[in-house]
Protein backbone atom coordinates (compact mmCIF):
# COMPACT_ATOMS: atom_id res chain seq x y z
CA UNK A 1 0.00 0.00 0.00
CA UNK A 2 1.45 3.43 -0.60
CA UNK A 3 0.85 6.21 2.11
CA UNK A 4 1.64 9.77 1.73
CA UNK A 5 2.21 11.86 4.97
CA UNK A 6 1.09 15.84 4.17
CA UNK A 7 2.99 17.97 6.65
CA UNK A 8 5.95 15.85 8.49
CA UNK A 9 5.93 18.07 11.92
CA UNK A 10 5.91 16.13 15.02
CA UNK A 11 2.79 14.20 14.61
CA UNK A 12 3.40 13.51 10.84
CA UNK A 13 7.16 12.70 11.52
CA UNK A 14 5.42 10.44 14.60
CA UNK A 15 3.14 8.48 12.12
CA UNK A 16 5.65 8.06 9.49
CA UNK A 17 8.39 6.58 12.03
CA UNK A 18 5.77 4.45 12.77
CA UNK A 19 4.58 2.73 9.70
CA UNK A 20 8.72 2.89 8.31
CA UNK A 21 8.92 0.63 11.75
CA UNK A 22 6.92 -2.24 9.98
CA UNK A 23 9.10 -1.60 7.03
CA UNK A 24 5.28 -2.97 4.81
CA UNK A 25 3.99 0.24 3.36
CA UNK A 26 5.48 2.59 0.35
CA UNK A 27 5.80 5.83 1.89
CA UNK A 28 5.84 9.18 0.25
CA UNK A 29 6.09 12.64 2.23
CA UNK A 30 4.49 16.21 0.85
CA UNK A 31 6.60 19.53 2.81
CA UNK A 32 8.03 22.07 2.12
CA UNK A 33 11.57 22.28 1.94
CA UNK A 34 13.35 21.47 5.30
CA UNK A 35 16.80 19.97 6.27
CA UNK A 36 14.92 17.96 8.95
CA UNK A 37 12.66 16.79 6.69
CA UNK A 38 14.80 15.92 3.91
CA UNK A 39 17.07 14.14 6.26
CA UNK A 40 14.56 11.98 7.46
CA UNK A 41 13.75 11.11 3.75
CA UNK A 42 17.39 9.73 3.89
CA UNK A 43 17.42 8.01 6.74
CA UNK A 44 13.87 6.12 6.23
CA UNK A 45 14.26 5.93 2.49
CA UNK A 46 10.68 7.03 1.89
CA UNK A 47 10.14 9.50 -0.95
CA UNK A 48 10.03 13.56 -0.87
CA UNK A 49 7.81 15.85 -2.84
CA UNK A 50 7.65 19.72 -2.00
CA UNK A 51 4.22 20.03 -4.40
CA UNK A 52 1.03 18.58 -4.30
CA UNK A 53 0.83 17.38 -7.96
CA UNK A 54 3.99 16.05 -7.83
CA UNK A 55 2.21 13.84 -5.08
CA UNK A 56 -1.19 13.33 -7.03
CA UNK A 57 1.20 12.07 -10.08
CA UNK A 58 2.61 8.92 -7.69
CA UNK A 59 -1.12 8.04 -7.28
CA UNK A 60 -1.20 7.29 -2.90
CA UNK A 61 -3.60 4.80 -2.26
CA UNK A 62 -3.93 6.69 1.45
CA UNK A 63 -2.96 10.56 2.07
CA UNK A 64 -2.83 11.59 5.83
CA UNK A 65 -2.72 15.26 6.62
CA UNK A 66 -1.01 16.46 9.47
CA UNK A 67 -0.80 19.69 8.37
CA UNK A 68 -1.31 22.78 10.77
CA UNK A 69 -5.16 23.13 11.11
CA UNK A 70 -5.13 26.38 9.83
CA UNK A 71 -4.26 25.58 6.50
CA UNK A 72 -5.50 22.10 6.23
CA UNK A 73 -8.56 22.69 4.09
CA UNK A 74 -6.54 24.57 1.62
CA UNK A 75 -3.67 22.08 1.54
CA UNK A 76 -6.87 19.95 0.75
CA UNK A 77 -8.25 21.89 -1.77
CA UNK A 78 -4.83 20.99 -3.42
CA UNK A 79 -5.37 17.86 -3.88
CA UNK A 80 -8.33 17.88 -5.74
CA UNK A 81 -7.27 16.12 -8.76
CA UNK A 82 -6.13 12.90 -6.40
CA UNK A 83 -7.74 9.52 -7.62
CA UNK A 84 -11.11 8.86 -6.48
CA UNK A 85 -10.09 5.53 -4.75
CA UNK A 86 -7.31 7.48 -2.62
CA UNK A 87 -8.42 7.81 1.36
CA UNK A 88 -8.10 10.58 3.00
CA UNK A 89 -7.20 10.93 6.70
CA UNK A 90 -6.91 14.28 8.78
CA UNK A 91 -5.43 14.25 11.80
CA UNK A 92 -5.92 18.22 12.20
CA UNK A 93 -8.09 19.16 15.15
CA UNK A 94 -11.08 20.66 15.03
CA UNK A 95 -11.27 20.38 11.38
CA UNK A 96 -14.82 18.70 10.61
CA UNK A 97 -15.02 16.54 7.64
CA UNK A 98 -17.49 18.10 6.25
CA UNK A 99 -15.16 20.76 5.66
CA UNK A 100 -12.57 18.59 4.03
CA UNK A 101 -15.32 16.65 2.40
CA UNK A 102 -16.40 19.74 0.20
CA UNK A 103 -12.71 20.57 -0.72
CA UNK A 104 -11.92 16.68 -1.65
CA UNK A 105 -15.63 16.06 -3.11
CA UNK A 106 -14.43 12.80 -4.73
CA UNK A 107 -12.79 11.27 -2.10
CA UNK A 108 -13.75 9.29 0.89
CA UNK A 109 -12.42 11.53 3.88
CA UNK A 110 -12.34 10.26 7.45
CA UNK A 111 -10.62 12.35 10.57
CA UNK A 112 -8.86 11.16 13.61
CA UNK A 113 -6.83 12.38 16.55
CA UNK A 114 -3.58 10.45 17.01
CA UNK A 115 -1.02 10.76 19.78
CA UNK A 116 2.96 10.65 19.31
CA UNK A 117 3.51 6.96 20.44
CA UNK A 118 2.44 6.32 16.94
CA UNK A 119 5.67 6.56 16.45
CA UNK A 120 6.45 3.29 18.51
CA UNK A 121 3.35 1.30 16.75
CA UNK A 122 2.06 2.20 20.81
CA UNK A 123 -0.65 4.82 19.47
CA UNK A 124 -4.00 5.78 21.12
CA UNK A 125 -5.81 7.14 17.96
CA UNK A 126 -9.65 8.39 18.14
CA UNK A 127 -11.03 7.83 14.56
CA UNK A 128 -14.44 9.45 12.91
CA UNK A 129 -15.86 7.47 9.89
CA UNK A 130 -18.27 8.43 7.56
CA UNK A 131 -21.07 5.71 8.28
CA UNK A 132 -21.91 5.94 4.20
CA UNK A 133 -17.92 4.34 3.97
CA UNK A 134 -18.26 0.98 2.25
CA UNK A 135 -16.47 -2.08 4.24
CA UNK A 136 -13.29 -2.02 1.73
CA UNK A 137 -12.86 1.63 2.50
CA UNK A 138 -13.51 1.58 6.27
CA UNK A 139 -11.47 -1.57 6.45
CA UNK A 140 -8.27 -0.26 4.77
CA UNK A 141 -8.33 2.65 7.18
CA UNK A 142 -8.58 0.38 10.14
CA UNK A 143 -5.88 -1.76 9.33
CA UNK A 144 -3.67 0.85 8.57
CA UNK A 145 -4.25 2.58 11.79
CA UNK A 146 -3.92 -0.51 14.14
CA UNK A 147 -0.59 -0.60 12.85
CA UNK A 148 -0.08 2.48 14.53
CA UNK A 149 -1.77 1.50 18.01
CA UNK A 150 -5.17 1.10 19.58
CA UNK A 151 -7.48 2.20 17.07
CA UNK A 152 -10.57 3.62 19.08
CA UNK A 153 -14.09 4.34 16.93
CA UNK A 154 -16.11 7.46 18.35
CA UNK A 155 -18.26 10.53 17.02
CA UNK A 156 -16.79 13.55 15.31
CA UNK A 157 -18.09 15.34 18.01
CA UNK A 158 -16.19 13.31 20.64
CA UNK A 159 -12.41 13.98 18.68
CA UNK A 160 -11.97 16.84 21.06
CA UNK A 161 -12.06 15.55 24.15
CA UNK A 162 -10.40 12.57 22.41
CA UNK A 163 -7.59 14.54 21.55
CA UNK A 164 -6.98 15.68 24.85
CA UNK A 165 -7.44 12.15 27.07
CA UNK A 166 -5.06 10.49 24.01
CA UNK A 167 -2.87 13.58 22.57
CA UNK A 168 -2.48 15.99 26.03
CA UNK A 169 -2.80 12.51 28.30
CA UNK A 170 0.84 11.13 27.54
CA UNK A 171 2.44 14.62 29.08
CA UNK A 172 0.65 14.09 32.29
CA UNK A 173 1.50 10.84 32.64
CA UNK A 174 5.14 11.97 31.99
CA UNK A 175 4.96 14.46 34.84
CA UNK A 176 3.21 11.59 37.35
CA UNK A 177 6.30 9.56 35.59
CA UNK A 178 8.84 12.08 36.69
CA UNK A 179 7.73 12.72 39.82
CA UNK A 180 7.71 8.47 40.71
CA UNK A 181 11.34 8.87 39.24
CA UNK A 182 11.93 11.58 41.89
CA UNK A 183 10.57 9.62 44.77
CA UNK A 184 12.86 6.18 44.00
CA UNK A 185 15.85 8.50 43.35
CA UNK A 186 15.07 9.94 46.81
CA UNK A 187 14.77 6.47 48.58
CA UNK A 188 17.68 5.44 46.56
CA UNK A 189 17.27 3.74 43.18
CA UNK A 190 19.88 5.58 40.21
CA UNK A 191 17.77 7.45 38.23
CA UNK A 192 17.81 5.31 35.22
CA UNK A 193 16.82 2.38 37.01
CA UNK A 194 13.96 4.50 38.24
CA UNK A 195 12.96 6.08 34.81
CA UNK A 196 12.99 2.00 33.01
CA UNK A 197 10.96 0.84 36.16
CA UNK A 198 8.34 3.32 35.88
CA UNK A 199 7.56 3.15 32.18
CA UNK A 200 7.53 -0.56 32.21
CA UNK A 201 5.05 -0.07 35.57
CA UNK A 202 3.08 2.24 33.49
CA UNK A 203 3.09 0.10 30.60
CA UNK A 204 1.99 -2.79 32.03
CA UNK A 205 -0.67 -1.28 34.19
CA UNK A 206 -2.31 0.07 31.22
CA UNK A 207 -2.08 -3.27 29.20
CA UNK A 208 -3.91 -5.07 32.06
CA UNK A 209 -6.69 -2.08 32.11
CA UNK A 210 -6.76 -2.69 28.38
CA UNK A 211 -6.71 -6.38 27.52
CA UNK A 212 -9.25 -7.38 31.35
CA UNK A 213 -11.54 -4.38 30.52
CA UNK A 214 -11.80 -3.99 34.16
CA UNK A 215 -12.31 -0.44 35.29
CA UNK A 216 -9.64 1.27 37.03
CA UNK A 217 -11.37 1.64 40.15
CA UNK A 218 -11.76 -2.29 40.38
CA UNK A 219 -7.65 -2.57 39.37
CA UNK A 220 -7.14 -0.48 42.18
CA UNK A 221 -8.62 -2.58 44.72
CA UNK A 222 -6.97 -5.31 43.71
CA UNK A 223 -4.02 -3.63 44.83
CA UNK A 224 -5.20 -1.75 47.92
CA UNK A 225 -5.36 -4.14 50.60
CA UNK A 226 -6.10 -3.37 54.44
CA UNK A 227 -4.05 -1.59 56.29
CA UNK A 228 -1.48 -1.96 53.44
CA UNK A 229 1.60 0.35 51.83
CA UNK A 230 -0.89 1.08 48.57
CA UNK A 231 -4.04 2.54 50.99
CA UNK A 232 -1.95 4.56 52.09
CA UNK A 233 -0.11 6.19 49.34
CA UNK A 234 -3.40 6.49 47.72
CA UNK A 235 -4.39 8.57 50.56
CA UNK A 236 -1.76 10.74 50.65
CA UNK A 237 -2.85 11.18 47.07
CA UNK A 238 -6.23 12.44 48.19
CA UNK A 239 -4.80 14.39 50.68
CA UNK A 240 -2.59 16.68 48.03
CA UNK A 241 -5.88 16.81 45.42
CA UNK A 242 -4.52 14.49 42.86
CA UNK A 243 -7.61 13.50 41.58
CA UNK A 244 -9.31 16.86 41.37
CA UNK A 245 -5.56 17.83 39.74
CA UNK A 246 -6.19 15.53 36.85
CA UNK A 247 -9.91 16.25 36.20
CA UNK A 248 -9.09 20.28 36.16
CA UNK A 249 -5.94 19.25 34.03
CA UNK A 250 -8.33 17.77 31.25
CA UNK A 251 -10.79 20.67 32.26
CA UNK A 252 -8.05 23.35 31.07
CA UNK A 253 -6.76 21.53 28.08
CA UNK A 254 -10.62 21.37 27.00
CA UNK A 255 -10.60 25.24 27.84
CA UNK A 256 -13.59 24.51 30.15
CA UNK A 257 -13.88 26.47 33.04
Amino acid sequence: MKVAIVGVGSMGGAIMQGLNNLTKYDLIAMNPQNPRVEKLAHEYKFKLVFDPKSLIDLQPDVVILTTPAPVTVAVAEQLQALDPHTIVISAAAGIKRADLQAALVNNPVATMIPNTPVSVNAGTIGLSLDPKFDKPVKDTIVQLLNDLGDVVLVSEEQLDIVGVIGGCGPAFVDVFMDAMSDAAVKHGLNRQTAYRLIASMVKGSGALAYETHQSPATLRDQVASPAGTTIRGLAALEKHGFRYGVIDAVDQASDED
